[in-house]
């Protein structure tokens, strides 16, 4: 049985894969972004600018987020879709939202190493 670190971690070099140098970025971004303006905030915003060709990296990056989010707390979470995501997080007690931030983070610190390798080593 893989440990949830291992877990993170083969969940983001999966999703990766097809990841550009804007994936990247979006990626190595995320992490600050949700620390000064929250998860909902930064997962509006990415959506917003995923709505744009010249953004999509953004909404990719935020999709596989909520995907893994929903993995881990299905009980929460029902839905990986961006609206019923965002409803789910509204309607969360405060410890569950916690906990969803917490988890976010750690699935990022894997997506940023992952994809970054990734891209470098291609």
């Amino acid at each position: 049985m893989a440990t949830l670190e291992q877990q993170r971690a083969q969940d983001a070099w999966e999703k990766c894969a097809g990841y550009t140098k804007e994936h990247v970025n979006v990626a190595k971004g995320l992490p600050a972004l949700i620390m000064n303006s929250g998860l909902m905030q930064v997962l509006a915003f990415c959506h917003e600018k995923g709505q744009k060709e010249s953004g999509r990296q953004n909404e990719d990056v935020a999709s596989h987020l909520r995907t893994w989010l929903q993995q881990r707390f299905p009980q929460l979470i029902q839905s990986a879709n961006f609206g019923p995501f965002m409803e789910s997080l509204m309607k969360a007690k405060p410890g569950d939202y916690q906990a969803l931030t917490a988890e976010a983070f750690a699935w990022l610190r894997w997506m940023r190493q992952m994809a970054a390798a990734r891209k470098g080593g291609d």
